[in-house]
C-alpha cells in the first residue's frame, strides 16, 4: 500500500507542534500499525532526519503505552484494541492517516506523539490500593469467601491498563471512566472495604486536581475503550463517593 501520512511533529514540550506529512510505500496488510511506524521511522533516520517519537513497550494491548490518536480516534478505527493490536488491512491503498498525540489539558505533549499521563499514576496513588498487615498476623488471601459474580466484576475492572483513550475520547478529557474503574476493583471486594471511603475521596480530589474534565455521560470513553471498561464503573464511583461524604 502507499498512504500519506500527516504527523503531529513537536520539539518539546514548549515548542509549538504542527502536522508534516509523509508518504510511505510498501506498507503489507499484515503489518502492525507500529511496524508501519517503525518503517517510517527507518526511511528517516536513513535520510538522516529526525524519526518520529512515540511510545510503546510490549506491543500485546498489556501495557498501555501506544496511545495514539489515529484519524480523530484513540487508537484507530478498530475496537477493543490498542494501537499495537491494530492492522493496516483497516487501511485502503491512498489513505490518508492523520496521526496526533492523545489531547488533554492533564496529558501535556512530551515531544512527537508522546504525552505526559503521569497523571494517572498520582491517582493511583492516592488510593489505588489497600494497606496489608504485614507484623507476623497476616491473612491468606484466599481466606474470604468471594461471590464467583462479584469476583469477575473486580475482575472486569482490573483490566484497565491506563491507556488514556478515555480521556482522549471525551470532549471535556475526562478520566471519570479510569478512576472508577481503580475505584471499582476494590470497592467490590471485602479486602477493600476497611480504605472506601478516604479511597474514593483522595481518588476523585486528585482527578480533580489534576486537571481533567466533568464526565459528559456520552459513553464516548466505553466506545473508544480497548479493555471495554463499563460505564457501570463511573455509576458504582458516584454512589461509592456518595456513601463517603454521608459516612464522611
Amino acid at each position: 500500500m502507499k498512504l500519506n501520512l500527516k504527523i503531529w511533529r513537536q520539539k518539546d514540550a514548549k515548542s509549538k507542534g504542527q502536522m508534516v506529512d509523509y508518504p510511505i510505500s510498501g506498507i503489507e496488510g499484515d503489518m502492525s500499525f507500529l511496524e508501519m511506524m517503525d518503517v517510517l521511522n527507518e526511511e528517516l533516520i536513513t535520510k538522516g532526519e529526525e524519526p518520529v517519537e512515540f511510545d510503546h513497550d510490549c506491543r500485546e494491548g498489556i501495557c498501555g503505552s501506544c496511545s495514539l490518536q489515529i484519524n480523530g480516534e484513540p487508537h484507530g478505527p478498530d475496537r477493543r484494541i490498542t494501537t499495537c493490536q491494530l492492522h493496516m488491512r483497516k487501511f485502503k491503498d491512498g489513505d490518508t492517516i492523520v496521526i496526533e498525540p492523545f489531547r488533554a489539558t492533564a496529558f501535556p505533549v512530551i515531544k512527537d506523539l508522546i504525552v505526559d499521563r503521569s497523571a494517572f499514576d498520582r491517582i493511583q496513588q492516592a488510593g489505588g490500593f489497600i494497606s496489608v498487615n504485614t507484623s507476623g498476623n497476616t491473612v491468606d488471601a484466599n481466606a474470604i469467601p468471594i461471590n464467583k459474580h462479584i469476583a469477575d466484576e473486580a475482575m472486569d475492572s482490573a483490566t484497565c491498563i491506563g491507556c488514556g483513550a478515555c480521556v482522549a475520547a471525551c470532549k471535556n478529557a475526562s478520566a471519570m471512566l479510569f478512576t472508577s474503574a481503580k475505584v471499582s476493583q476494590f470497592a467490590l471486594l471485602p479486602q477493600g472495604q476497611v480504605e472506601a471511603i478516604d479511597r474514593v475521596h483522595h481518588m476523585v480530589r486528585q482527578m480533580d486536581l489534576e486537571g481533567f474534565g466533568n464526565c459528559t455521560n456520552t459513553g464516548a470513553c466505553e466506545v473508544e475503550c480497548p479493555k471495554g471498561i463499563s460505564l457501570e464503573n463511573i455509576a458504582r464511583m458516584n454512589r461509592e463517593f456518595f456513601k463517603a461524604n454521608l459516612k464522611g
